[in-house]
């Protein structure tokens, strides 16, 4: 069991096993379509990057009070590499787990899961309900409104950007364009 390496197959059969609700299954595969442009554009391992994506919040959907923790427990029991599951628990960092980012990868994922909320809910309201017309302006003009989207934690999207010397719009830009890869996947295609 040392030398398992997750598969997609194996971690998307797992993000359903423990999740029963599409929304929490098109938030994994939004955060996946992100994490494997953001491997691309740093020349990082895609397929890890994704996978870890896709299982970042394998727990939420039965054990909320439990986040991070329990996908430890879960991820350990299934004989995950270490690195895998540290990258996992690292993206609740200040919230339910005391574990900082310290690689690329896990300040990525840190830094992009609740953008991809702000993204989404940004490309419901439009007209086309597409991500594939979503703008960064458009974006950050939601931003400042904190009743738009309001359980999206902009300060952690802030700290993450912080994180990775990034920008914010390129930030944004980013995650944009890693959601629309993935538009039809996580019903964002819309009527364009």
């Amino acid at each position: 069991m040392d030398n398992f390496v997750p598969t997609r197959e194996n971690a998307l059969q797992l993000l359903k096993e423990y999740n029963p609700e599409d929304s929490l299954i098109k938030h994994g595969l939004a955060v996946e379509g992100v994490m494997r442009y953001m491997a691309r554009k740093n020349g990082e391992d895609e397929e890890k990057w994704g996978i870890i994506g896709l299982v970042h919040d394998l727990d939420y959907g039965k054990f909320p009070e439990q986040h991070c923790q329990k996908s430890k427990e879960i991820l350990e029991e299934k004989g995950w590499p270490a690195d895998y599951i540290r990258a996992v628990i690292s993206h609740g960092w200040g919230i339910c787990s005391d574990t900082k980012p310290e690689s690329l990868l896990e300040k990525t994922l840190y830094a992009v899961d609740e953008l991809t909320g702000l993204v989404a809910t940004t490309a419901l309201v439009r007209p086309s309900k597409s991500v594939m017309d979503v703008e960064v302006k458009s974006v950050k003009k939601k931003w400042k409104d904190k009743r738009f989207a309001a359980g999206v934690n902009r300060d952690i999207i802030v700290k993450g950007a912080e994180m990775l010397g990034v920008d914010l719009s390129e930030l944004i830009d980013d995650t944009i364009k890693g959601m629309r890869e993935v538009a039809e996947e996580i019903g964002l295609k819309g009527s364009l």
